[in-house]
């Protein structure tokens, strides 16, 4: 490990985590990905719990889902915004079109990560937030691959 990658590591260590995302498989996987770098403090399945984590928590970090139950990620942003909330905001989402990841920056996003990259992108979103900088996984926008499909027809109509 380098001098640079050692003094992340370091420094992530102490920093505070909340995460929010209806799937409990997937905040299983978030917390496996984030959880021997940074503290999780708390993990939430709707957008009013994150609001209620988030005042009694206070994380350095929130990395929440855009479409929960009750209140969705867009939604508990603008209340963590209004409220003063200084945790800095990771969106991990499904949502590629790029209109999702350009609300979510105008929200005051730190970083808008594809759930399909997490494991590639969510460590460098979280350092890049926690640095000042912001990111964007690489897909978000790329047209989809057409798939392959095969129809059978039956010759004999």
């Amino acid at each position: 490990m380098h001098s640079s990658e050692a003094l992340i590591e370091n420094n992530a260590a102490h920093k505070r985590v909340l995460l929010a995302d209806d799937q409990p498989a997937m905040l299983a996987q978030i917390e496996r990905v984030l959880g021997k770098t940074y503290d999780i403090v708390g993990s939430v399945g709707d957008g009013l719990c994150l609001l209620e984590s988030a005042a009694r928590l206070d994380p350095d970090v929130i990395v929440t889902d855009i479409t929960m139950p009750g209140i969705d990620g867009f939604g508990a942003a603008r209340s963590l915004k209004r409220a003063g909330c200084r945790s800095r905001l990771v969106f991990l989402t499904v949502h590629e079109d790029p209109d999702f990841a350009r609300e979510a920056m105008s929200l005051g996003a730190d970083a808008y990560v594809v759930k399909s990259r997490l494991a590639s992108d969510l460590l460098t979103a979280l350092h890049a937030a926690l640095a000042g900088r912001k990111f964007v996984s690489p897909t978000v926008g790329q047209p989809t691959r057409p798939t392959r499909c095969s129809s059978k027809t039956d010759e004999s109509e």
